[in-house]
């Protein structure tokens, strides 16, 4: 009698020692209110009309139209889950600025973001912080470039140094290493979102540095304090350097 009693005691203490506000807060924070919806139409590789809605998918970040790998993001989509039934699970926040939903979009068991950035079809992207989906993502990305395919694909290039990435000074500085000139028109230096610099005609002198800040983006700023990507690519859309806090 005495041994159940303890145990009884003991099951009590820890149910009202549980902080629920906080693994409430967690859930919440981790899956709202997971919908059903059917996918109408597929805009491009990161955005689907879905139960009559423009949603935006969550974690990833895709070509733009005219970018290299636009169009196999976007046929991805189409072929994995246009005219088909989904589930969505939001984040914590429900809207973006342009009032589009923001969801991980799942096909049965299938966590749809996930495999188009382990597919190299996208890149990461968590403007707003890194959710319970991080790891996962992160994981996938890393996956993608062992895989060294789509927006994986690294370049041949050795010449092109990211010779300084501060993201608090927002300041990149890039360097040709090579005893010869290299032509680098065409070539980006990118975020996890939108924000792309293309060089115009620009050919680097042996030892040469360009400096980049957030005016020659036309932008505030560039990189952001919950956490961001730099991809530099050359003129074929192949990563020449990659890297992340």
């Amino acid at each position: 009698m005495r041994r159940e009693y303890l145990i009884f005691v003991i099951l009590f203490l820890m149910v009202v020692t549980v902080d629920y506000p906080i693994i409430d807060s967690f859930l919440s924070d981790s899956f709202q209110n997971p919908n059903e919806g059917f996918v109408s139409r597929v805009i491009d590789g990161d955005t689907a009309i879905i139960n009559g809605k423009s949603v935006r998918f969550l974690g990833i970040n895709s070509p733009e139209v005219g970018e290299k790998g636009h169009d196999i993001a976007m046929n991805f989509l189409k072929n994995k889950i246009e005219g088909k039934n989904v589930t969505l699970v939001f984040g914590s926040e429900r809207t973006d600025l342009y009032g589009r939903e923001l969801a991980y979009i799942f096909l049965g068991n299938e966590n749809i973001n996930l495999e188009s950035v382990e597919s190299g079809y996208s890149n990461t992207y968590f403007p707003v912080g890194k959710d319970s989906f991080y790891d996962p993502f992160a994981s996938a990305w890393r996956d993608c470039l062992e895989k060294n395919i789509n927006l994986c694909e690294k370049s041949n290039n050795t010449c092109l140094e990211v010779e300084k990435w501060d993201t608090k000074g927002q300041l990149v500085v890039l360097k040709n290493i090579c005893y010869f000139n290299l032509n680098v028109t065409g070539w980006s230096v990118k975020d996890e979102g939108r924000k792309n610099y293309i060089f115009s005609e620009k050919i680097l002198l042996p030892g040469e540095e360009v400096f980049l800040v957030p005016s020659d983006w036309n932008e505030p700023y560039i990189w952001t304090d919950t956490g961001d990507s730099i991809f530099v690519r050359d003129s074929y859309g192949k990563l020449v350097y990659w890297n992340t806090y």
